[in-house]
């Protein structure tokens, strides 16, 4: 297969592939709970819904309302273009790569805090305020993370980075960035997807007054960053590098599909937890990653 025909597979799997997460989510939790739950496939249905619908503006909203939610997309779809996908590779690569990785990250969370405050709205305000004080902790875990990786592994390109485990961290690293991704994506124990009181919302209040192609934009964008942290996840722990191509494929599609389901089953099995517990959580998972770092660090990283 030509350059041209491998760079459009990887962006297949990333922009076609994510909107399958939230769904699978979706079935463990109904499954556990005993109900048929919707679809597989229901967000697809959604996106095609919206992108048909028209678009309502508030009288107070700037042009920064529509191109909050397109820059967050582009930056998340970015930073999946540099992640690799196990031996198919990544749709764009260089050395420092994961830097602008941590950044694209921090640009889609910019923007769509921004355009929650295009609003005028107080509930998106608090939203927003919610986002951006959780990120911080948040991405400090990320960073030591990444930091654990590097050192592991003696390389700054996320292809040679993730091509071999974190070595004795490696269960440290997995369990610190489950951790960060539930919730970098805003799922329980959190804050709750599904939920529509808006006092107790963190993400979802943020794009209350989001509506058709823009909100199809915010949905999907999501859907892309949740399927990111999932295959860094799963990257981040296990040695593919040293696999055949098509088994460490099947590990990679295997490992997102666990990581997927664990997600579930933490949304069916626990509640929520009060605000004021947030960062003992995110710092926990924090101390995690840095004890990963250390590992690797004390351990003989290249």
């Amino acid at each position: 297969m030509s350059e041209i025909g491998l760079m459009l597979l990887r962006m297949a799997v990333w922009l076609g592939l994510a909107p399958l997460l939230p769904g699978l989510i979706n079935k463990v939790k109904a499954a556990v709970a005993g109900r048929r739950g919707p679809p597989v496939l229901q967000l697809y249905y959604d996106l095609a819904r919206l992108w048909r619908k028209g678009v309502v503006l508030s009288t107070l909203a700037s042009p920064g309302f529509v191109f909050g939610p397109a820059v967050a997309w582009l930056a998340v779809v970015a930073a999946a273009a540099l992640l690799p996908l196990g031996p198919l590779g990544a749709v764009a690569g260089f050395r420092g790569d994961v830097v602008l990785m941590i950044y694209l990250l921090a640009l889609a969370r910019f923007a769509t805090a921004w355009s929650a405050m295009e609003t005028g709205s107080a509930f998106e305000g608090m939203g927003a305020a919610r986002e951006v004080s959780f990120a911080v902790l948040a991405e400090a875990a990320v960073i030591a993370g990444v930091l654990a990786l590097c050192v592991q592994s003696g390389r700054l390109t996320l292809a040679d980075m993730l091509g071999e485990s974190a070595g004795p961290g490696a269960a440290l690293l997995g369990a610190g960035l489950f951790v960060v991704l539930l919730a970098e994506n805003c799922r329980v124990p959190f804050d709750d997807p599904n939920t529509h009181l808006e006092l107790t919302m963190v993400h979802e209040v943020m794009v209350l007054d989001h509506s058709g192609p823009l909100l199809a934009a915010v949905l999907h964008g999501a859907a892309v960053k949740l399927l990111f942290f999932a295959v860094l996840l799963v990257q981040a722990v296990l040695p593919m590098g040293h696999w055949p191509a098509g088994t460490a494929l099947a590990a990679l599609a295997g490992g997102v599909l666990l990581v997927t389901v664990g997600v579930g089953l933490v949304e069916a099995l626990l509640a929520r937890v009060a605000f004021r517990r947030v960062p003992l959580l995110l710092t926990s998972a924090w101390v995690l990653c840095v004890f990963a770092l250390l590992v690797a660090w004390k351990g003989g990283g290249r």
